[in-house]
């Protein structure tokens, strides 16, 4: 019964740190992709040896993996300075790609 109150209370809730609820989901989605990347590339690096489409498949991960982790940061920065976290977006390999990590 006392969860029942609780997700009630939440829900009735408009923002979580001043964010809003449709940007929580958005947020929770973009996580959720990176995530499923994570979950696929452990899964590679645990067999070991790849053949040469897993090492390609490989790359992409990275490189897909470095790109959501980027739309979060923009995400976080666009709304840490007071614009709309949906302007972010996903940026081309080539400027990912040029990060130093």
């Amino acid at each position: 019964m006392g969860s029942t109150r609780l997700r009630a209370t939440m829900a009735k809730q408009p923002t979580v740190k001043g964010i809003s609820r449709k940007e929580q989901g958005n947020e929770r989605s973009v996580l959720k992709h990176i995530q499923h990347l994570v979950v696929e590339e452990q899964r590679l690096f645990e067999r070991g040896s790849l053949d040469p489409s897993d090492r390609e498949r490989l790359a992409a991960i990275q490189i897909e993996l470095d790109q959501y982790w980027d739309l979060l940061r923009q995400r976080r920065a666009l709304r840490e300075m007071g614009s709309e976290a949906s302007e972010a977006h996903v940026r081309p390999t080539e400027v990912v790609e040029k990060y130093a990590g």
